[in-house]
């Protein structure tokens, strides 16, 4: 996946300070999350809540401070590109390598693309101001907003990811949640994410969202409660049935969320630490099989949500629902337009436009 790219540079003055910026062109780019106790585990002894200096977020203070970065050199001894984004292209790319092993390892596929949707599922499309309009900006690796409900169980994400960003520093908490969502759908089968980089971290727990941003699993009127969510979010109807089916991958534990079974017969024995209900046979596999089972109805040990039964009940939803069930291709093409999108929402981007890896 990493390439070696040999580019001249030229040097430009920022806020009084010069800094290397590449004269390649850049390339353009372009679990539903369930409301759960808060998690009882210490939260004291993660050190993904503030990273230390070295790791710390490039853009802390950014009006006041620049910083040149150069790349370290490439496996073959060449000087890779110096960049000013705000992350360094070359490390994010070796993170992503990391994070293929850690999925490996681990089976961390769903947490990880939990983390990734509910950094940007805080968006509120009706704030301008950033970062108070919530969305893609690593604000979820502060405690105050760990501890909101609906994340429980995140912080193990966190954990996880935590050695990775200390290895690439350069690499925001931003890019590296989305990073990590995107590949770990497409390491379990799923499609291409066509994503772009370069996601500013937010400075402190001060600019958190507010509790109360993400779905719920049970709402008393579903179908009403996620377009609430969702068109907050500028997402629509089908946007909304196609990240649903992100559920293919994954189990609910009633232990953070209040919903599912303590284990079936294809969770008890793993892979990685037993238990659950999942809403598929094969949880680990990205394909359209989520939206054949909840049709099907037919396996008690297979979760269905009231917000999952909702996609075949609904008129407008179900539409999707059904052509999801019965062709993955067009499923996986709807699936990564609105993954790249949710995963955008809310982001201040250095460069503007973003980059592509």
């Amino acid at each position: 996946m990493a390439e070696s790219v040999s580019v001249t540079s030229r040097m430009a003055c920022l806020g009084g300070a010069c800094r290397l910026l590449p004269a390649a062109s850049r390339a353009k780019a372009y679990s539903l999350p369930l409301l759960s106790r808060p998690p009882s585990i210490s939260l004291s002894s993660v050190k993904c809540l503030r990273s230390s200096p070295s790791a710390f977020p490039l853009f802390l203070n950014r009006k006041f401070q620049s910083r040149s970065l150069v790349h370290p050199p490439s496996a073959g001894g060449a000087v890779g590109s110096p960049t000013c984004f705000a992350s360094n292209p070359d490390q994010l790319k070796s993170a992503r390598e990391d994070i293929k092993e850690l999925l490996k390892t681990k089976f961390c596929h769903p947490i990880l693309v939990r983390l990734g949707w509910h950094d940007a599922g805080t968006y509120d499309k009706n704030i301008e101001e950033w970062p108070r309009q919530g969305g893609a900006n690593g604000s979820l690796r502060f405690e105050i907003e760990l501890k909101h409900a609906a994340n429980a169980g995140l912080v193990n994400a966190l954990k996880l990811l935590q050695p990775i960003k200390e290895k690439y520093s350069t690499v925001t908490y931003a890019d590296l949640f989305q990073l990590a969502s995107a590949t770990a759908i497409e390491e379990a089968g799923g499609p291409k994410i066509p994503m772009k980089y370069g996601r500013v971290d937010v400075s402190g727990p001060d600019q958190c969202p507010p509790e109360g941003k993400l779905p719920d699993a049970g709402p008393p009127s579903p179908a009403t409660h996620l377009r609430d969510v969702f068109y907050r979010m500028g997402l629509n109807d089908k946007e909304i049935v196609a990240l649903s089916g992100a559920h293919t991958l994954g189990r609910s534990r009633p232990e953070r969320s209040g919903w599912g079974k303590p284990e079936t017969k294809y969770t008890k024995d793993g892979p990685g630490a037993p238990g659950g209900q999942s809403w598929t046979v094969q949880w680990l596999k990205f394909d359209n099989s989520y939206f054949k089972d909840i049709k099907e109805k037919r396996d008690l040990d297979l979760l269905v949500l009231p917000t999952d039964a909702v996609l075949f009940e609904d008129p407008s939803f179900k539409v999707y629902a059904e052509k999801y069930a019965e062709d993955q291709e067009t499923f996986f093409k709807d699936y990564a337009e609105a993954h790249a999108k949710l995963s955008n929402l809310g982001a201040k981007f250095d460069p503007p436009e973003g980059f592509s890896t």
